[in-house]
């Protein structure tokens, strides 16, 4: 019989190892300044001649990436969403990610496309 992994350390009642450490997302949810993240931002190109720009190495709370994806698409005029902590924005529209992103303190690098 398998035993099923907790899914967050509040499930875990007694450890033995005193260095254990969970195994969460906490280092990605931490809060870091605008201007110490490096955002890579990479067009990735579909079928039909579709493109998406996709915004990777996000690091804050999963509310905060919905607040900028929804910053960024009411400026650029798109859709988009919030999916694998990276925001993804249609069509082509990089300069201007780049631009609102490098406006918000955000340091951008281009990569792919």
């Amino acid at each position: 019989m398998k035993k099923n992994k907790p899914k967050n350390k509040d499930q875990i009642i007694y450890s033995t190892n005193p260095n254990f450490i969970y195994d969460d997302d906490n280092i990605s949810k931490k809060r870091i300044d605008n201007k110490k993240q490096i955002l890579y931002i990479h067009v990735e190109k579909h079928k039909g001649g579709k493109s998406t720009v996709i915004i990777k190495n996000l690091a804050g709370e999963e509310s905060d990436l919905r607040d900028l994806a929804k910053i960024i698409k009411n400026k650029c005029g798109v859709g988009g969403s919030v999916k694998n902590r990276e925001i993804i924005i249609q069509g082509n529209k990089r300069d201007r990610v780049i631009e609102i992103l490098e406006e918000k303190g955000y340091q951008c690098r281009r990569s792919g496309g």
